[in-house]
C-alpha cells in the first residue's frame, strides 16, 4: 500500500530581500514505488502544480531527494525522501478589498452569517487571489480577526468553491475562538442537501470512514481502511426524494473534513450529481438510450457544478449564549435541476 506523506499546509514564508513566497512539501515514496520521473511523480501528487512548474523548480535546484538536488529526469525510487520548494506566483501581501455583494442572512456586533453562491472561492489561494469571499468581507467590514491566518480573516470554516450555502463569519477574536471551539468539538449543527446518483436500499444511514488526500491525486480525498491513515469522518444521510436514477438526500455532518460529503458519497457508490472531481459528471445510472443521455446532459448544463448546498447552520452565540439556527433553501440552479428530475421521474411512473 502506498505510504506517501506530504506536508501541504502551503505556509508562505518571506525569503531574503525579494520577499518571495514559497510552498513547502515533503513526500516519502512508497516502498513499492516503481521508477518514475520526478516531474511526473510530483505533478500527480501536488495540487495546482503543473509539470512545467515542477521542472522549473528542479532546474532552480529547489527539489531534493535524500537531501541532494536533482534534475527533472530523476527517477523516483522506493522510500526516497523528496522535499520541494515551489515559488508561488507574485502577489501583494495585503489582501485587496473588493466591492462584491454579499447575501447576509444575519448580522450583529460579533458575527454574521452569509449565504455563499456557487462559484465563489472562500479565501485567496493559488490562482484565486481576487473575487473571493474574503475580498468581499474586508471591503464591507473593518478589522476582522485573523487568528487563523492573514489571508482568512473572520473565517472559522469554509465550503468548496462550487458548493453553495451558509457560512458563519466572526467579527472579533473572542467570537472566532468561541466558534472555532464549537467546530473542533463537533457541536455545530450543519446539514446539506445533495442530488446524488442512484437509489438507496435504506432510507437513512451513517458513513463512518476515515478520509485523507488520495495518494495518486492530491486534489481529492479518499477513504482509507488502514488504522494509521486518515482522520475519522462521520456523515449521516437521509433520503428526501427519489427520482428513479438519482436521489435528493440530506446530509448531517458530525465531523467537517475537506470534501467529506463528496468523498463519502462516492465511497458508498452514490457520487454527487455533476461532481467532476468524484466522477459524478458521468452518466452512472439509467438506460443507454440517446434520449436519456441528452436529458442528463441538459441537466448537467442546467446545474454546471456539484449539486451540493449547505442548507442549515446552528451554533451557540459567543456572547449571548443563545442557540442560533439558520436555513437557506436550494438556490435556483439546484431547484431547477430537482424539478427537471421530478418531472422526468413522474413521466416514467405514468408510463409504468
Amino acid at each position: 500500500m502506498d505510504n506517501i506523506e506530504i506536508e501541504d499546509d502551503l505556509n508562505a514564508e518571506e525569503q531574503g530581500e525579494q520577499e518571495e513566497f514559497y510552498e513547502h512539501f515533503r513526500i516519502v515514496a512508497d516502498k513499492g514505488q516503481e521508477p518514475l520521473r520526478i516531474d511526473k511523480f510530483l505533478a500527480s501528487r501536488i495540487q495546482n502544480a503543473s509539470r512545467n512548474r515542477i521542472q522549473n523548480a528542479a532546474r532552480a535546484g529547489s527539489i531534493y531527494v535524500n537531501g541532494i538536488p536533482v534534475k527533472p529526469n530523476h527517477r523516483v525510487k522506493p522510500l526516497e525522501v523528496i522535499t520541494i520548494l515551489l515559488a508561488e506566483p507574485p502577489r501583494d501581501k495585503e489582501l485587496k478589498p473588493e466591492n462584491i455583494p454579499l447575501t447576509i442572512v444575519y448580522e450583529d456586533d460579533n458575527l454574521l452569517v452569509v449565504n455563499k453562491p456557487a462559484g465563489m472561492v472562500v479565501h485567496p489561494g493559488y490562482n484565486n487571489y481576487t473575487g473571493t469571499l474574503v475580498n468581499a468581507l474586508i471591503y464591507h467590514f473593518d478589522q476582522l480577526p485573523t487568528a487563523n491566518g492573514e489571508r482568512r480573516p473572520g473565517l472559522v470554516h469554509r465550503i468548496d468553491k462550487d458548493t453553495s450555502g451558509l457560512l458563519v463569519i466572526a467579527k472579533d477574536e473572542y467570537s472566532m475562538s468561541f466558534l472555532a471551539k464549537q467546530f473542533f468539538e463537533h457541536t455545530i449543527e450543519r446539514s446539506y442537501q445533495a442530488l446524488v446518483w442512484g437509489t438507496f436500499a435504506e432510507q437513512e444511514g451513517t458513513i463512518d470512514a476515515k478520509l485523507a488526500r488520495a495518494k495518486k491525486d492530491r486534489r481529492v480525498m479518499q477513504v482509507y481502511q488502514e488504522e494509521d491513515e486518515g482522520k475519522r469522518s462521520i456523515t449521516h444521510f437521509k433520503v428526501l426524494e427519489e427520482f428513479h436514477y438519482v436521489t435528493l438526500i440530506e446530509c448531517r455532518l458530525e465531523t467537517g473534513r475537506t470534501h467529506q460529503i463528496r468523498a463519502h458519497m462516492q465511497h458508498i457508490g452514490h457520487p454527487i450529481f455533476n461532481d467532476a472531481a468524484y466522477k459524478g459528471n458521468e452518466i452512472l445510472v439509467g438506460p443507454k438510450f440517446a434520449k436519456y443521455k441528452q436529458f442528463v446532459e441538459n441537466c448537467f448544463a442546467l446545474c454546471p457544478r456539484q449539486a451540493l448546498h449547505a442548507r442549515s447552520l446552528g451554533f451557540i452565540h459567543p456572547i449571548t449564549g443563545k442557540k442560533l439556527f439558520f436555513e437557506e433553501p436550494l438556490p435556483p440552479d439546484m431547484t431547477a435541476l430537482v424539478e427537471k428530475w421530478r418531472g422526468y421521474s413522474g413521466n416514467l411512473k405514468v408510463e409504468d
